[in-house]
């Protein structure tokens, strides 16, 4: 027996989706090499990932990493049987929400302090280290950015294996709602005091890093 619950929140699904379109857009604006409206972006992007960090915590049930982490011996049952008692991420999906969200807080972090070659396009914390530091943020800036292309195609194909093996999590994370066991319950929502301190946090950090920038 199964039912159709919320398992997602909105906040949860924006910034699921938000992150995607604006990794797509960093990647288009790196190759047209349009630097200021790139720089704005990757604000943008550590502005979600700290809403999403303290949505971790003080999110909706199902956001929680309290809620979603298991250990070795949930993920070895999960690849034994396929089945895992969870209303949110599978484990397996746990570790990928996981290494998807430190490859892009590497990611960011590693372009604040990135200076090109001419030393004419720079992070905004680029001046506070040395230039030889700064172009090598700027080499593992584009390292991990192949890295982190190569993950994402990854997590594309198992969504898709998901699909096949009737699974539609695309779905589920547009709609909040999946099919998941009778006895399970709908997760709590968190409160509102909670999405407005998440949302203060990013707008705040957003502000700073534009300052910085100037």
């Amino acid at each position: 027996m199964s039912r159709s619950v919320r398992v997602w929140d909105l906040p949860t699904r924006i910034v699921h989706w938000s992150l995607a379109a604006l990794v797509l857009l960093l990647w288009w604006t790196s190759r047209n090499d349009d630097i200021a409206l790139h720089k704005l972006l990757g604000f943008a992007l550590l502005a979600l990932l700290a809403f999403r960090l303290w949505w971790g915590f003080f999110g909706s049930e199902t956001a929680r990493f309290s809620d979603f982490l298991k250990g070795p011996r949930a993920i070895g049952a999960y690849l034994r049987t396929g089945t895992a008692a969870t209303r949110g991420h599978n484990p397996l999906g746990a570790l990928s929400v996981v290494v998807l969200l430190a490859l892009l807080l590497t990611e960011s972090g590693l372009g604040l302090f990135a200076i090109d070659e001419d030393g004419l396009e720079a992070g905004p914390l680029s001046p506070y280290v040395s230039f030889e530091t700064a172009q090598l943020a700027a080499h593992y800036h584009a390292l991990v950015f192949d890295i982190l292309v190569g993950f994402i195609a990854l997590h594309i194909i198992a969504v898709l294996v998901y699909l096949a093996l009737g699974q539609n999590l695309i779905a589920a994370m547009i709609s909040g709602r999946k099919n998941v066991a009778s006895p399970i319950a709908e997760p709590k929502s968190a409160p509102l005091w909670s999405l407005l301190i998440g949302l203060a946090l990013a707008s705040t950090l957003f502000v700073l890093l534009w300052c910085f920038d100037r």
